[in-house]
Parts: structure tokens; sequence; C-alpha cells
């Protein structure tokens, strides 16, 4: 048998290839960062040529790094930045438009016109979310209306829709040379154009959408052989796993039981509670998703908060603000004052996510007095991941009946220990940062490794898990609800800055 196992990881802001062995540990990793498009105020795209190209750069540079071959892995899982949107002409594979990244806001005048008749909540029962600009379907809808000629492609059945990982997987497999056209459901569920309880995309959405049906991929279950590669050097490796990044973490941190949960802090802020086969309708502001499917076996589900701007911030002050050179020096900045002086961050610069689905809201700093300094706003900018992180915490615990007991961590953001001390502390919670912090990657290996018999099965998996550090609560109960009275209070003042 080969000695590991490879996933693709293709995020927000950059994409990667990991190796594994057995046991969960890197043996190789290259990673390569893409341009962010800003066309105007709202509007986040990428190219999706730009990552197709780093996307072979990085699985050459790995495996050369290390000298394998082909033979030497045994499959390999693709995991993605989920929502973002591709379109692309299946004659000559050129994509029809940038893709619209999960981030982008410039859908909300359909959000509006489609909430007026059933209101905000019209499409939950079928696909567990809201409308909001957040989803694939609509960015489809975009594309399709202000992009010249593309809905007659489209009717003609020239156009295929995925989000990255249907995108990658299609161009991997060979492209206008027959490549696979196949996505998983955890991909699938972030469209809002998949039933949830089919688990198939439902005809009476597309139809409101005026999406047609040859755009989309197959849905397939999140661990099976979807085809092999026909580029790069690693040609003939089966692929076999894909999961939405955030998807991929919940395996990656190995979450298999009902009621276990893992907030993964990146670009956003991402949490999931795995609800077992039991689909759970929020009434509290969370989204309805699948957790994975693991080949034959029956779907599991999650509720899911989702934050828009945690990490994003750090670079935003980093790269428009120029407060920091490097994201780390943001923790050292942060620990020049005691505490936050007064001053909150509220980072809606995409509107308000979990569990608010504010499409109007805007960023604000509030509190700022003369004695405010640099390093109260670097630990405002830290904190604001922490709280949006308990509401969503709270959310979660009144739709499920579950209290957590601890919250298990990972992304890059779990390396700011201050971060961790505070999302302890403001939590009331114990707060556990796994030693394989790289969980999002892992995930989408695990699950292909199933798929091609690498594994045995999940308890395989919950071997390799291992504690690296864990933080306990350290303040008082008034300290703690005197300072979440106030960042309630300052989300209160970034709501409605944009007129519907």
């Amino acid at each position: 048998m080969s000695e590991y196992i490879g996933a693709l990881d293709q995020g927000t802001t950059s994409t990667r290839f990991m190796v594994f062995d057995r046991t969960g540990r890197i043996v190789s990793v290259a990673q390569k960062e893409h341009e962010q498009i800003y066309p105007q105020p709202g509007w986040v795209e990428h190219d999706p040529l730009e990552i197709w190209r780093r996307t072979l750069e990085v699985i050459d540079e790995a495996v050369e790094a290390r000298g394998l071959r082909a033979k030497d892995l045994a499959c390999i899982g693709i995991t993605n930045q989920r929502e973002t949107t591709v379109v692309w002409n299946r004659l000559t594979g050129a994509p029809v438009y940038n893709a619209l990244v999960w981030q982008d806001t410039r859908v909300a005048d359909y959000v509006a016109r489609l909430a007026q008749d059933g209101g905000q909540n019209r499409f939950q029962a079928k696909t567990g979310l809201p409308l909001t600009t957040y989803f694939s379907g609509l960015k489809i809808c975009w594309i399709l209306d202000n992009v010249k000629g593309a809905r007659e492609l489209a009717e003609k059945g020239d156009l295929l829709f995925g989000n990255i990982d249907a995108y990658l997987l299609w161009n991997l497999t060979g492209g206008i040379n027959g490549g696979v056209h196949v996505t998983d459901v955890t991909n699938a569920s972030r469209t809002q154009l998949m039933n949830l309880e089919t688990l198939n995309w439902d005809d009476e959405i597309l139809g409101i959408f005026k999406i047609p049906r040859s755009m989309l991929p197959a849905i397939r279950s999140s661990s099976e052989h979807y085809g092999d590669m026909k580029r790069t050097s690693l040609a003939g490796v089966p692929i076999a796993g894909i999961l939405g990044d955030q998807h991929a973490a919940l395996v990656g941190q190995t979450c298999f039981k009902s009621g276990e949960a893992k907030n993964t802090y990146g670009t956003g802020c991402f949490m999931l509670l795995n609800t077992g086969e039991k689909r759970v309708i929020s009434k509290n502001g969370l989204l309805t998703t699948l957790a994975y499917k693991f080949g034959d076996q029956p779907a599991i589900y999650a509720l899911e908060g989702s934050i828009a701007i945690t990490g994003a911030l750090v670079q935003w002050v980093r790269d428009n603000l120029r407060m920091i050179d490097k994201s780390e020096e943001i923790e050292t900045l942060a620990q020049t004052v005691k505490d936050n002086g007064g001053v909150y961050f509220v980072p809606a610069f995409s509107g308000l996510y979990a569990p608010y689905w504010k499409d109007t809201a805007r960023g604000v700093i509030t509190g700022l007095t003369r004695f405010a300094n640099r390093g109260h706003i670097a630990r405002a900018v830290i904190e604001a991941t922490a709280f949006q992180t308990r509401e969503v915490v709270e959310a979660m615990e009144a739709d499920s009946g579950i209290s957590l007991e601890q919250l298990r961590t990972d992304g890059g953001m779990v390396q700011n220990e201050m971060l961790m001390q505070f999302q302890a502390d403001i939590l009331n919670r114990t707060v556990v940062r796994p030693q394989m912090r790289e969980t999002t990657a892992l995930g989408a290996a695990y699950a292909a490794g199933l798929a091609c018999g690498y594994y045995k099965d999940t308890a395989d998996l919950i071997s390799n898990w291992a504690v690296d550090r864990v933080w306990k609560p350290q303040i008082e109960d008034a300290d703690r609800d005197r300072q979440y009275k106030q960042w309630k209070k300052a989300v209160t003042r970034s709501f409605d800055w944009i007129d519907e």
C-alpha cells in the first residue's frame, strides 16, 4: 500500500497542497497566495485561472520537495472555500467571469426582492439557509443576468457551475477532455439549491432562481472515488474525498459524535456542531448544513454559525491601516495595554452573518476617547473574534439543547494565545487546541483515506487526535457580563448602515 495521502486545500487567500502520513503528521507542504480583487465596495472576486495555476504549482512543489512520486500517494482529497462561485464554458474551460467570493455582497437586491414573497426564511425548511448574499445560488443568477451572452450559453448547455471544489476537480480529471463534473453534499448544501432531505437539486428553487439544471454538478458523497488525476506529477492518483473547508475541519477534529463541536479561526470564523442524522432547523440565526457523508453511510448534519470577518480583520489592520507589518504582531501590540480601554470593533465589512444575517450592517469602532491608542484598537480586534463566537455558541445551545463543555479550535488564529485565553474567559468554557492545527487539509485527506482503504474506519482517525493546550476561564462573572453587554450594544450600532 502507498505510504502517504494528500490534500488540496484551496482557501480564500491561498492554495496549498499537503502530504500526510498515516498518523496525520505533515510530510510535505507547499502554499501560494492569490490576488484579492475588489472592483467596488462590497464586491470581492478571485481569478479562477490564477487559482488553477496555483493549484498545479503547489502540488508539484510539495511532491518535489520530498522526492515523491505518484505511487507514493494512495489518494488525495479536496477541500475548498465554500460558496465562492465559478461559471465556466465546458467546451473551452474558460471562466465567463471572475469567481464571486463568498464575502461578496453584490446580490443584495436579489435577496431583498426574493424576501418580499415569503420572507428571509422562505427556503429554510428545504435548504436550512436564510436568504442572504452569502450562498452560491444567487451569485450564479448575477453572472447569468450580467455577463453578456452567459444566459444563452447556459440554456444551450455550454456552461458549468461549481464551487471551487467542482471547478478544480473538473480540471484535475481532464477538463475539456473528459473532466468529471461532480461536487459533494457539503458543498452542494452551501448553494441554497440543494434539498437537505433528498440530497439533490431542488427543481422548485432552480425554477425560482432561473438556473438551468444542466449547469450543476452531480451531487455525491464526501468520501468516494470521483476520478483520477490527469495533470501534474500525480497523474493516476485517485481523487477520493471532497469536503467544504469547515466540514473538513470538523472531520479533521474527529467530531464524529452528535454534540461535538469545533470552531475554525481563519479569514472568517466558522463553528459547526454535529447533530448526527437529525436535521435541526435553527430558530436562532444559525445554518443547517451537511456535516459529511461517507460513502453509502447515512448523511450526518450540523448546525453552523458563520462569522464573515475574523482573521480578515487582522489583515485589514495590517494592509489598510498599516498598524502592523505582520499579522502575528497584533498580539504583541495588544499586550501593550491591560484591557480594551472601552473600545469595541464590530467588523461588519460584509454585513453581519450569524446570528443576525443583516446585509445592511457595516463595520464600526465604538467607545473611542482620547485615552484610546493603537494597543486598545489591537485588543478590540482580537476580542471581536471571541465576542462573535460567544454569540454563535449561545444560539447553538438554544437550538440544539446541548450545553457545550469545551470548544475544539483550529485555524491560523489559534496561535494567538491572547485570543484563546480571552475566548475561554468570555465563553466561560474550556478551550482546547489540538496538536495538529491544520485540520481542514487533514479532514479532506481523512475523507479520501477512508474511501481508498488507507484507513479502516473513523476509529483510526480518532486515535490520531491529541491535545496541545487547554485554556480555562480566568475572569470574574461580573467582568464577563459587563464586557459582553458593551459588545452587544456596539453590535446594534452597526445595524442598517446601508439603506435597503
